[in-house]
């Protein structure tokens, strides 16, 4: 399935609203993920987007058939994490494992090490995601480790794992 990268436009808000409100997605991110996810949860996180420059961060939508159906982002590090940069990333559930976000993901590393002074880009899925993990590992990302109880979501505490990319 073709799709492409670009960056955001508030006239995504609608799509964005009708497949992040899914609690298959939001249970799999962080809590500033919410559920339910309305237009304007959308709108926001759009703008959060549009701030700032490319020197910080990428943020692209996901296209799919003409729709916003995801997310992926590379957020620059600070102080002592400046040479790293973390990704985030989250699908359309109709679009899940047909190889897509794998694609997205090598994409958006690659313009991500050509436009930022970057030497990683590391992910935190959490550990019961294998869809997640099996994306970063086709991506080329190494596992580094599990992280106990490293995370606290909807009352549970969950472990977390770390993959990382290094350039090239």
């Amino acid at each position: 399935m073709e799709f492409t990268l670009r960056e955001w436009s508030l006239s995504d808000a609608p799509s964005v609203a009708k497949y992040a409100n899914d609690v298959k997605i939001a249970c799999n991110l962080r809590d500033g993920f919410p559920h339910p996810y309305t237009e304007e949860n959308a709108k926001s996180y759009i703008k959060s987007c549009l701030t700032g420059t490319d020197a910080e961060k990428l943020c692209r939508a996901i296209v799919i058939d003409g729709e916003a159906s995801g997310s992926i982002g590379v957020f620059l590090g600070t102080d002592v994490y400046r040479k790293s940069a973390e990704l985030g990333y989250w699908l359309a559930e109709k679009h899940w494992s047909k190889g897509i976000m794998t694609e997205a993901v090598k994409q958006i590393c690659a313009d991500a090490f050509e436009k930022l002074d970057i030497i990683r880009i590391y992910a935190e899925p959490f550990g019961h995601n294998l869809g997640s993990r099996r994306v970063l590992e086709k991506a080329g990302f190494t596992y580094e480790g599990t992280m106990k109880c490293g995370v606290f979501k909807d009352g549970v505490l969950h472990d977390y794992c770390m993959y990382a990319l290094l350039r090239n």
